[in-house]
């Protein structure tokens, strides 16, 4: 198990696991279940989520007015909306611009329950699909080349977090699931599948390496001495344990990049969720699929909303070595040991390291932007959840 941790974490040798996330996936899941665990019966079933009601207003999405300006589409064109989630960046685009098609793409059933609906007011200019971004190339819909504008939204939707049986919040209690996929993969291990069956060791690594944070071990050691009692099964019970952790004076000590009271049990939140859907692999997946479909001169726009992701998609559109990923990665103390100061050995943006020379890559990508775009103080003051957003934009070489 030691050694399959440390593999998921490195972005490029997971993929020596299995190209296919069904097979990682399943493999994981063998490895979880030869322990003799069995935490099934704790688990209640998401397969009946709350209908889906088209008249429900759409979140507001993140910096709309930046986004647009950065996909500046034009009329007849094909823009590939590569997160729908609750359908608010896809359905301004429709509005926008009347002779647009978009291709709306979520892994999420719900999502894609929510696409169709709103697919039968734009009479055949909306064409939802369904699946992974490492699933896209196999849509038949979509073929190389095809597409004018790439949308990117990288990370969990508001939809997703203010479902309570989702489990992907720890202010609302509800089964400790997290797959971003729901039923569509049961075989998928849920995040208590995470938090009940792997040792003290693989967990702090998943809190280190995917959440940044600092008391992983502190943390893992009172999940483990927490489920020797009871197996950990809803998200406030979680949340409840990783506070126990702190003395009470230290819960909300930390703050938010608004400088608001953070909850300690968010960072571990947030790695459980990226290591549940293999969401840096799946990014990277979706960068790649974005190169290919889209045309010589088409348009990407990404967003993120964690460093991690940002430092993915910043090393991939500057033709970085994605297979020296790990160099950076803030999990690299676990995987290079112990003599290396943090930060030591970084190369700069579009340079990689080969036999201890630098040397120049070469870039699919040109920059739209120099760095990126974050919320201004006004859309934070209205939509304080895209206060972590950052937004990068390139044009297809």
């Amino acid at each position: 198990m030691k050694n399959l941790i440390f593999r998921l974490v490195s972005l490029s040798s997971r993929s020596d696991i299995s190209t296919a996330c069904t097979r990682h996936h399943g493999r994981f899941y063998l490895h979880v279940w030869a322990s003799g665990l069995s935490y099934r019966h704790c688990h209640q079933s998401t397969s009946q989520l709350p209908p889906l009601i088209a008249e429900q207003p759409l979140h507001k999405p993140v910096m709309l007015n930046e986004v647009l300006h950065c996909l500046d589409i034009q009329p007849g064109q094909v823009v590939l909306d590569m997160t729908f989630g609750g359908g608010g960046h896809t359905k301004e685009i429709l509005n926008t611009y009347s002779d647009v098609t978009v291709l709306a793409l979520d892994r999420d059933p719900v999502a894609f329950g929510l696409a169709q609906q709103l697919a039968k007011q734009y009479n055949g200019r909306l064409q939802p699909l369904l699946g992974r971004f490492s699933e896209l190339i196999l849509q038949q819909e979509v073929k190389p080349g095809s597409v004018d504008v790439v949308l990117l939204d990288a990370g969990c939707s508001s939809m997703q977090m203010d479902q309570a049986q989702r489990g992907f919040s720890l202010s609302r209690d509800g089964p400790l699931d997290m797959r971003m996929d729901g039923d569509r993969y049961p075989d998928t291990p849920r995040a208590a599948d995470v938090v009940n069956a792997l040792d003290q060791k693989s967990l702090a690594s998943i809190l280190l390496a995917y959440g940044e944070e600092r008391h992983a071990r502190k943390i893992s050691s009172a999940v483990v001495e927490a489920r020797s009692i009871c197996p950990i099964t809803r998200t406030q019970q979680l949340a409840s344990v990783v506070a126990g952790s702190f003395p009470s004076a230290a819960l909300y000590a930390r703050k938010d990049k608004l400088e608001r009271p953070s909850h300690v049990a968010t960072k571990t939140f947030q790695a459980l969720r990226i290591f549940v859907n293999d969401e840096m692999n799946e990014l990277h997946a979706g960068l790649r699929a974005a190169q290919t479909l889209l045309r010589p001169g088409g348009r990407l726009c990404v967003l993120t909303f964690h460093s991690l992701e940002d430092r993915l998609v910043k090393r991939f559109l500057s033709g970085g070595d994605m297979a020296t990923l790990d160099q950076r990665h803030p999990g690299q103390r676990l995987r290079r040991g112990a003599g290396e100061r943090e930060g030591e050995g970084e190369e700069e943006e579009g340079e990689e390291v080969m036999g201890g020379n630098r040397t120049k890559t070469t870039s699919h990508w040109s920059p739209l932007q120099r760095g990126v775009t974050t919320p201004g103080k006004k859309e934070l003051a209205e939509n304080p959840r895209g206060r972590s957003a950052k937004l990068r934009a390139a044009l297809r070489c």
